[in-house]
């Protein structure tokens, strides 16, 4: 069973996706930096100020905090401007590799056209005697 296990972990698709995991999390903690430190901050710049991170809904009445943080601590919340951070991080992902994807498309050689199969024996036969009827 070990052995088993092992020529399943070893074969090419585990390894490939394995590594697609690992450089998707550290392409995600690049989003999560560029839209945090450059994006959210750019919006806020040009809205006066307007910081989506600390937009939220208290759900209880105990809950007074001013920022999400400490209103978390305090009770439930809904907290949809960390969901419109979110859905912004999507969207610069899914942008980013549909880029990417339509590079190494534009990077990759048109594949040639198939060959024309070669007709079958009887096919052959038939245009023999086809070309022979008509040579008499």
């Amino acid at each position: 069973m070990l052995e088993e296990f092992k020529k399943f972990a070893m074969r090419g698709n585990v390894v490939d996706l394995a590594v697609g995991v690992i450089i998707g999390a550290a392409f995600g903690a690049i989003v999560n930096s560029l839209v945090a430190d450059i994006v959210m901050p750019l919006i806020g710049s040009i809205t006066g100020g307007l910081d989506f991170s600390n937009y939220f809904v208290p759900l209880s009445s105990k809950v007074t905090a001013p920022a999400l943080v400490d209103a978390k601590k305090q009770g439930a919340v809904l907290a949809w401007g960390n969901f419109i951070t979110l859905v912004i991080n999507f969207l610069i992902i899914a942008w980013v590799l549909f880029l990417c994807i339509r590079g190494i498309n534009r990077l990759k050689a048109p594949d040639a056209p198939a060959a024309a199969a070669p007709p079958s024996k009887e096919v052959q036969l038939l245009t023999e005697i086809r070309d022979l009827l008509k040579a008499r």
